[in-house]
Order: C-alpha cells, then sequence, then structure tokens
C-alpha cells in the first residue's frame, strides 16, 4: 500500500460519500468526519476490493434514489443523533428538562446504538463492504 492509493481512497470515497448524500448540509459534515475518522485509526486495514465494493456501493446511492441511498441516508441520519449526544454529561443534564435528566441515567441510553453498529457489520461482511 503507497501512500498515493491511499490518497486517492480516501479522495473518491469522500467524493461519492458527498455525492451520494446529495451534498446536504449536516450529512456532509457527518461524512466527512466518519470518512477523516476512518482514515485515521491505526488498528485499520487498507484492503484495495473493499474499497472497490464502497464505491459501487456509493456511486449506486448517488444515482439512483433506492434501497443504498436509503441506507446511506440513514447512516448519516444516525451518526449526526449520536455525534449531537457528544459532550460533558454535566452540562447536558444542566440544560436538559427533570424527565429528560432521567433519561441520561438510563443504562439503556449507553447501549442504543450497538444494534445499529452490529447491523451495519452484517452489512459490510455481506457484501465486503468498509462503511462505517
Amino acid at each position: 500500500m503507497s501512500n498515493q492509493e491511499l490518497i486517492h481512497a480516501y479522495r473518491h470515497l469522500l467524493r461519492w460519500s458527498l455525492r451520494a448524500v446529495q451534498f446536504s448540509k449536516p450529512s456532509r459534515f457527518v461524512v466527512r468526519d466518519t470518512l477523516r475518522a476512518a482514515f485515521r485509526d491505526e488498528n485499520g486495514t487498507f484492503e484495495p476490493s473493499r474499497i472497490k465494493s464502497t464505491l459501487w456501493f456509493l456511486e449506486s446511492a448517488a444515482t439512483y434514489v433506492g434501497v443504498e441511498h436509503k441506507i446511506i441516508k440513514n447512516m448519516a441520519y444516525v451518526r449526526h443523533m449520536q455525534q449531537k449526544n457528544i459532550g460533558p454529561w454535566r452540562i447536558k443534564a444542566q440544560t436538559l428538562a427533570k424527565s429528560q435528566q432521567r433519561a441520561l441515567k438510563d443504562p439503556v441510553h449507553e447501549k442504543e446504538y450497538e444494534h445499529f453498529d452490529k447491523t451495519i457489520a452484517m452489512l459490510n461482511d455481506t457484501m465486503n463492504l468498509c462503511l462505517r
């Protein structure tokens, strides 16, 4: 794996991801941040076959408004909601109403994205993709 291959893969994935979400405001920032985190991950591996199949998936999502587009759109929405919850819990607790404060302390909310992550992992394994 050369540095140039890595850069080209990043640029192609970013370009087709932005086209897939149609450059919509919250989604394009979510896609950009997710892709940056994936390429900066030290434990990540570079597999050209997975990159190629992911590009095909993103091209299909950008070209046709079908199942692929809905998957990408929903993934961006869930990641956006997940990123909105990041922050010190004390600040969130002070700004929320009392009923919402109880929901913050609920242990169910600690694992609320676990099922979603497992579903995406199974989709990646089945279709040989590298979505996050």
